[in-house]
């Protein structure tokens, strides 16, 4: 198979040579670079391509190219390769291009631009077009296969287990277990017992639990002992920034997380609201860079364990793990969501019953030394191949009368009623938690 095709679209030809020759020093180790000056004959030639089933990366386009626009080029690409990523060229100072290309990332036509002269490709045009084919390879490209599952297809263990490694980003295999390629590996691996069975090197385990499965792939499960400043339960985008902003401010932070992190934003196709992400990203790696960031703060994880009490010592607060495991902390930040919500009308064992959404809950409150804490959570989620279905994003927050404003109370008064020196004030939203001065 050939490779990657990334195509250079300008009439100009000093700024095709140019743009070819700094793309060739970089990336022609793995794609091929290829130039066309007129856009009919660019569009020739990815009809070609694609007839032989070799894969478009990148087309670059000026925008004021000759026979049409550049963005009437990509639109035709898009008709022809709907994976590849598209990009516009516009010159420095040309001032009726904002509004074209403006309007095109609105609609979901385009995915970057590129100012010309573009100077030290270092400083711009590497990082873009870096950004750009990783996020093509991640979309398109196969990964290599690390753990593999055999089991019932439409098993909710199977189901489970599948969407756990999805949302982590984990690279596996399922196999159907009455598949040729399935039963080809339990015979390899010498396995005879029940399903679903995870395969991870020369190890298999027969219908492990989540937490034995995080064990074989070497995850952290046991917190390092100690005084913590600060645990935060959840690990979705409210619990990462949570624990990023007080290992900044030098807090030793704990969080702890019954599944994987990124929470519901980590389902999402792609998020396009997200500050600082012009490109757009998808919620499971918006998800590993947040998780990185607060790593390199020195937060600590546990991933896949379940929190089964909380109590109040003194100064101190006690929050216990699953095995009866005691973790000493002077702050507890809680963040509440739904689990799944199953669609009506289908049974358990049926493949509508296996499709959910997880769902923040409303607006937090706040108790001293333990916070219930609300962020937006639902990210933007946009689905790349329906831009015409786009709406903005609708803030949603609970009242004290509506059902996320009930369930927090309830939690809040769960906890007051456990902890004696916990005082649960009911206010709009949480905002600092933080030792013996807790505020709304």
């Amino acid at each position: 198979m050939p490779d990657p095709i990334l195509l250079l679209v300008d009439d100009d030809p000093e700024t095709l040579a140019s743009l070819a020759s700094a793309l060739e020093r970089r990336f022609g180790a793995d794609y091929r670079v290829l130039t066309e000056r007129s856009p009919t004959s660019a569009l020739a030639r990815l009809e070609q391509a694609c007839e032989r089933g070799e894969d478009v990366a990148l087309v670059v386009a000026h925008l004021w190219a000759p026979e049409m626009t550049g963005l009437d080029l990509l639109a035709r690409v898009h008709d022809l390769c709907p994976r590849a990523s598209r990009c516009v060229l516009v010159s420095y100072g040309d001032g009726p291009a904002y509004q074209h290309v403006r309007r095109a990332f609105v609609l979901g036509q385009l995915d970057t631009y590129l100012l010309k002269p573009w100077g030290d490709p270092e400083e711009r045009l590497y990082p873009v077009v870096s950004e750009i084919l990783g996020s093509w390879a991640r979309s398109v490209r196969p990964r290599v296969a690390l753990l593999h599952i055999v089991g019932e297809r439409w098993a909710p263990r199977s189901h489970e287990m599948r969407d756990l490694l999805e949302r982590s980003s984990f690279p596996y295999r399922f196999y159907s277990h009455d598949s040729a390629e399935g039963q080809c590996l339990l015979r390899d691996v010498g396995h005879a017992g029940g399903l679903p069975a995870v395969i991870f090197g020369d190890r298999c385990l027969t219908d492990p639990t989540n937490l034995e499965i995080a064990r074989m792939l070497g995850v952290k499960t046991e917190p390092e002992g100690g005084l913590y400043d600060v645990v935060v339960v959840g690990a979705g985008p409210s619990g990462l920034a949570t624990a990023v902003y007080a290992a900044a401010d030098g807090l030793r932070t704990l969080v702890v997380e019954r599944q994987v992190v990124g929470g519901q934003a980590g389902t999402s196709s792609m998020i396009r609201n997200y500050l600082g992400f012009p490109r757009s990203i998808s919620g499971a790696e918006l998800a590993a860079r947040a998780h990185e960031q607060a790593i390199s703060l020195g937060v600590e994880f546990l991933l896949i364990r379940e929190i089964t009490g909380l109590a109040a010592r003194g100064a101190e607060r006690i929050v216990t793990l699953a095995e009866t495991i005691d973790v000493t902390t002077r702050t507890v930040v809680i963040r509440l969501r739904h689990r799944r919500r199953e669609l009506g009308g289908a049974g358990r064992g049926a493949p509508g019953a296996l499709r959910g959404q997880r769902h923040a809950l409303g607006a937090g409150r706040v108790a001293d030394h333990v916070g219930l804490s609300r962020q937006a959570d639902r990210a933007g989620e946009q689905h790349p191949r329906a831009p015409e279905h786009r709406a903005a994003p609708r803030p949603r927050s609970a009242s004290p009368r509506s059902g996320g404003g009930q369930r927090h109370r309830a939690w809040g008064e769960r906890i007051a009623a456990g902890i004696s020196a916990v005082r649960v004030r009911r206010g709009r939203a949480a905002h600092v938690v933080a030792g013996e001065n807790a505020s709304a």
